[in-house]
């Protein structure tokens, strides 16, 4: 729709000129809908696979210090909502990599 042309008379002390491109909106809002799916799921692997660390470490733990721990290690890398973690549990006791203790419906 635009049609630029170079002036090859035209002289300045600046030795460059920035040229912002045009950007089609319906391109961006598509891309930056997948890039926040793809950052979701980084985000549940990451904490999955924090979850199954600090377990391994720690053998046994209660629901609340569970989530007290990967909320203090996720740190400033991004906030995690509490039921993301909830979420990451569940998905880790269907796969069997967590099982809740049998006295304690809340500790893993």
């Amino acid at each position: 729709d635009h049609i630029i042309n170079l002036n090859n008379s035209f002289t300045s002390k600046r030795l460059k000129f920035k040229i912002l491109p045009t950007v089609v909106t319906t391109q961006v809002k598509s891309e930056e809908a997948a890039t926040i799916k793809i950052i979701e799921e980084d985000r549940k692997l990451y904490l999955q696979a924090l979850i199954v660390r600090i377990m391994k470490s720690r053998k046994l733990l209660n629901h609340t210090l569970l989530i007290q721990e990967v909320i203090q290690q996720v740190g400033t890398k991004f906030q995690t909502p509490v039921n993301l973690i909830k979420k990451c549990i569940d998905h880790l006791i269907e796969k069997e990599y967590l099982k809740r203790e049998i006295g304690g419906a809340y500790s893993y």
